[in-house]
């Protein structure tokens, strides 16, 4: 623990829990020297990867507390905090690239870091660096870049559903005018059924008078 900081029992508590993991990182990786197999390694990796994880989390907590005590604390005491918070993120960091370097020796890329089911190789700054560590500049130039990706996302959706009403409105123009050509269709073919019924009665017709005239000249030829 650093000497002389003044804390809160509750920090003191996250802080002793930081210091030992810390000492378990170190105790950890030199132990790591001494292990020859690479699947003995990458588990060893794994287990250590486990404490940076803890860490992290230990040390959002810390500065957590700070900012909850920060209005009872004296200005000094406060500046010594955020000092050992940042000393601590440092340290972490320094883990963070110690791992990533016994994993490029190993070149084992699919042990996961700090995102849960990951399988991609995160770096330190991608993983440790927590928002209270960053400047103001840093902070706002992140905000700016999250909204400029938010704007090109809604962009891009605005663009899908533009092209997805215009293929709809085609496809209805498209279908309207198939539903008329049917219509049509079924209109020429009741006239050509029309014209069928008719033909076929003056077929009849025609078969009756030429009875009938069959059947009179029959009659003068017998007399």
């Amino acid at each position: 623990m650093a000497t002389g900081l003044q804390m809160s029992p509750q920090l003191e508590q996250i802080h002793g829990e930081i210091r030992d993991n810390f000492r378990a990182l170190s105790n950890g990786f030199q132990r790591l020297d001494k292990i020859k197999d690479s699947n003995r390694q990458s588990k060893q990796l794994e287990e250590l990867t486990g404490k940076m994880r803890e860490c992290k989390r230990l040390i959002k907590d810390f500065d957590r507390e700070i900012k909850d005590e920060e209005s009872k604390n004296p200005p000094e005491v406060n500046k010594q905090l955020n000092d050992e918070k940042q000393s601590m993120i440092k340290e972490l960091n320094s883990f963070v690239a110690l791992r990533k370097t016994y994993m490029n020796s190993l070149g084992n890329k699919r042990v996961e870091l700090f995102d849960e089911g990951g399988v991609s190789e995160p770096t330190a700054d991608d993983n440790i660096q927590m928002a209270s560590s960053m400047t103001n500049q840093e902070l706002i130039d992140a905000g700016k870049k999250t909204m400029d990706e938010t704007d090109q996302a809604i962009e891009r959706t605005q663009k899908v559903v533009e092209q997805t009403i215009e293929v709809g409105t085609q496809t209805a123009v498209t279908l309207k005018g198939q539903t008329e050509q049917m219509g049509r269709i079924v209109n020429e073919l009741d006239t050509i059924n029309f014209s069928i019924k008719k033909a076929s009665q003056l077929v009849k017709e025609i078969g009756r008078q030429i009875n009938a005239s069959c059947c009179f000249f029959s009659l003068l030829s017998v007399e």
